[in-house]
């Protein structure tokens, strides 16, 4: 496997074109030139635990402030997957104001409605601070600036409560995503179980799955664009890489077993950025343990996400990989 700063190296330096004496005669002088795009910071560390977890987050933290919401997935009942409670918890107590939220599927099991959400809740040990399922009180409609999809997204209604969302998310395989990021966490996470997530899916309740491939990823990208415009600035986003299943939390215990080894923790205050130095990770493993992962995203044109994501102006996919010990 390569060395973070190999990976480094590949990611955030880039190779222009090689020009002729006269080709270059032509080139505009260099302050007429496109600015250089900054590579956003992403920052990583091998220990997942409470400690490593509190770490990555202090050094995007800066925006944070008022109410805060920790989106995070709460999974389906003993689902064996799920970020470890006491992480959880750890980042929770160390946040003021703040407290978990979540909202209700649209497909059948433990979390479509309420009050199974709330017994999952207990099952899964998601019971040391209050919880907020955002549309258990109705929906909103948030704008989606640019969106060739949507011009809104239907939300849960108390996504409106909050000043600033720290977005925690399980990085791993995703039975249509390809794989399940910081966007897929906020698209679907904070759009509501009944109509906003069918909106998503390109479907109605009664046909759930209807919408695949590369408009799937792009109705991903745009309701994921209406948490970030809501909330500005005042957003942060934490991937943690373990137990890397191709299947989502939402599979439960029917999801496969992860064949790839933990990788660790990576924090940024840039979305897209994130989602791609996770996925630059991934890549780096051997094949053995990359193989399913890697033939799940690609077969669902997963990485479209990270595509539409720039084009929709999510963030940056260049960026700089800094190990915190």
């Amino acid at each position: 496997m390569n060395t973070i700063s190999q990976i480094i190296t590949i990611m955030t330096l880039g190779m222009g074109p090689i020009l002729g004496a006269a080709d270059q005669a032509q080139q505009p002088a260099p302050k007429e030139e496109a600015a250089e795009v900054t590579p956003a910071k992403v920052y990583f560390t091998r220990d997942i635990s409470p400690v490593g977890l509190l770490k990555l987050y202090h050094k995007v933290n800066q925006e944070i402030k008022g109410k805060v919401a920790i989106k995070w997935h709460s999974g389906e009942p003993h689902g064996p997957n799920i970020i470890p409670v006491p992480m959880v918890k750890a980042l929770q107590a160390d946040i003021p104001d703040s407290c978990l939220v979540e909202t209700n599927t649209l497909y059948e099991g433990g979390r479509d409605t309420t009050e199974k959400h709330r017994e999952t809740l207990k099952v899964n040990g998601w019971t040391f601070c209050p919880v907020d399922i955002m549309d258990e009180e109705g929906t909103v409609m948030l704008p989606v600036k640019g969106g060739k999809h949507f011009k809104e997204m239907s939300m849960g209604r108390n996504i409106l409560n909050y000043d600033s969302m720290v977005v925690l998310t399980h990085f791993k395989g995703h039975p249509m995503g390809g794989f399940g990021g910081s966007i897929k966490n906020i698209a679907i996470g904070c759009a509501d179980g009944r109509v906003g997530k069918a909106m998503v899916h390109g479907s109605t309740p009664q046909d759930t799955w209807a919408c695949t491939q590369a408009p799937f990823m792009e109705n991903m990208v745009e309701s994921a664009k209406a948490t970030l415009d809501h909330f500005g600035k005042r957003i942060t986003f934490i991937n943690v890489m373990r137990n890397m299943s191709v299947d989502c939390d939402c599979m439960g215990l029917e999801a496969a077993p992860p064949k790839a080894r933990d990788v660790g923790i990576l924090a940024s205050t840039d979305i897209l950025a994130l989602d791609q130095a996770s996925v630059d990770l991934l890549y780096q493993l051997p094949e053995a343990e990359l193989h399913d992962l890697k033939e799940r995203i690609e077969s669902r044109g997963g990485l479209h996400q990270l595509e539409y994501a720039e084009q929709m102006g999510l963030g940056s996919r260049k960026y700089e990989l800094i190990e915190v010990e």
